[in-house]
């Protein structure tokens, strides 16, 4: 494999804390009431918009009116909390490593807004360990459309058949389907191996190092 493109929350790092915390601020701020951590967790994987929307019919506005006014909120809240208590998974620093070693050119494919994904993944791993870190951006379908996908692959030159896709969620297996990439699960983000079967993975694995293993 010539490239890798990996998804970012409950893939590369755990943002669990900083998406609750700034879903509640919104929340708090618009007069509502807050939800737990494991809701949050679930609303995760189809980027900012559908987080909101499903945060605000559970906690006061059932049919989600005011979905405008949260974005804009939450927009303001997250960029200032973007990396708040961020933390890469344990073992994803030393992969990142060995893959570049291997001279393969890694890159980052979120539903998170652009201008956030960027951010974390500067402040946490620096800028030059992936070649590419790309949100949700304008005219380009978010996941599990596999737009993003393509162009990642046209930005780094290699076709998806040199590319490996790894995410966490039922997202992530639609995407790496949709772009016709090989791939990997892993099982220590957001989403537990039940839910990731019945959403069609093949390949699931336990711990970071195993990736090596496909490269």
């Amino acid at each position: 494999m010539k490239a890798c493109i990996f998804d970012l929350d409950g893939t590369l790092t755990n943002t669990l804390d900083s998406m609750t915390y700034s879903v509640n601020a919104t929340l708090r701020e618009m007069g509502l009431s807050e939800i737990t951590k494991e809701q949050c967790k679930s609303f995760v994987g189809n980027g900012a918009r559908v987080l909101i929307e499903k945060s605000l019919r559970i906690s006061g506005d059932p049919d989600a009116e005011r979905l405008d006014e949260g974005m804009a909120i939450y927009g303001r809240i997250f960029d200032e909390n973007c990396t708040y208590h961020v933390t890469p998974y344990e073992g994803i620093c030393q992969i990142l490593s060995d893959l570049k070693k291997e001279g393969v050119k890694l890159a980052v494919l979120s539903n998170k807004p652009d201008q956030q994904t960027v951010k974390v993944v500067h402040e946490i791993f620096g800028e030059d360990v992936f070649d590419y870190a790309q949100g949700q951006i304008e005219n380009i379908k978010r996941k599990p459309e596999p737009d993003g996908i393509y162009c990642l692959l046209e930005k780094m030159n290699v076709t998806k058949e040199e590319c490996l896709y790894v995410g966490d969620s039922e997202v992530d297996v639609k995407t790496g389907k949709n772009a016709g990439l090989k791939t990997i699960c892993v099982l220590w983000g957001f989403r537990d191996r039940k839910t990731l079967e019945a959403a069609g993975a093949q390949v699931m694995i336990d711990r970071p190092e195993e990736l090596l293993q496909f490269v």
